[in-house]
């Protein structure tokens, strides 16, 4: 059951965050997008409201952490979407691919979330989008930095969500598929809305905390 009333999205201006902010706007709740030129092009919504925000920069995301505060919204759902995949189909790691995967994917998108814990609300729920890609049992040679660091990003899930227990809070991360995106290219079986149809299930259903689900198959596959 749905018992959502509001939720803050990273990466919001295309792809899965774009699609699935429509979702949750169209399901009633209010949300907060945060993208990296402050608005969404050619969309808008009452229930919507778009700040401008870098994940992978200390600064912005403390300035968008004081816009929430101020605001005075209490977030039902954190869904931490925004990543980068810079060394796809490579299977040497560079200093330049490290540092920018876990930039955004991990350091950036950690703390982003320690600065909006806050005004998480206590029995809310953080959401990551992962991929299956870094899990040991789907290790590989390929995309090193982009595995790396969602694999360090899945660690943080599982300590952050013995930190929150008491709170009521569940951690998850997500595999949303491999889906047709930008990232994922036109060749990818699943598209948006069936990955973004996954991901509300994945919220408004799940109930463990610290697990790793697939949302890409039939159902909800806990890993």
């Amino acid at each position: 059951m749905n018992n959502i009333k509001s939720a803050l999205i990273t990466g919001a201006s295309a792809g899965i965050g774009l699609d699935l902010t429509k979702k949750l706007l169209a399901e009633g709740i209010t949300v907060i997008a945060v993208t990296r030129s402050g608005e969404i092009l050619d969309y808008s919504h009452l229930e919507l409201t778009v700040l401008k925000g870098d994940i992978s920069n200390e600064e912005s995301i403390k300035s968008v952490a004081q816009q929430v505060s101020q605001m005075g919204i209490t977030i039902d759902c954190l869904i931490n979407n925004a990543g980068v995949g810079v060394d796809f189909d490579t299977e040497v790691p560079t200093a330049a691919a490290l540092n920018a995967s876990f930039a955004t994917n991990t350091t950036g998108t950690a703390l982003f979330t320690e600065a909006l814990l806050p005004n998480i609300a206590d029995g809310g729920q953080i959401l990551f989008l992962s991929t299956i890609m870094s899990l040991l049992r789907a290790a590989s040679a390929d995309s090193p930095a982009y595995r790396m660091s969602k694999a360090a990003l899945n660690m943080y899930v599982v300590m952050l969500s013995q930190r929150l227990s008491k709170r009521g809070i569940r951690v998850t991360a997500l595999h949303p598929g491999w889906v047709q995106t930008r990232m994922g290219g036109d060749k990818a079986p699943t598209t948006i809305e069936q990955s973004v149809n996954g991901i509300y299930k994945a919220i408004t259903e799940n109930t463990e905390t610290g697990k790793f689900w697939n949302v890409d198959s039939a159902g909800i596959e806990n890993y």
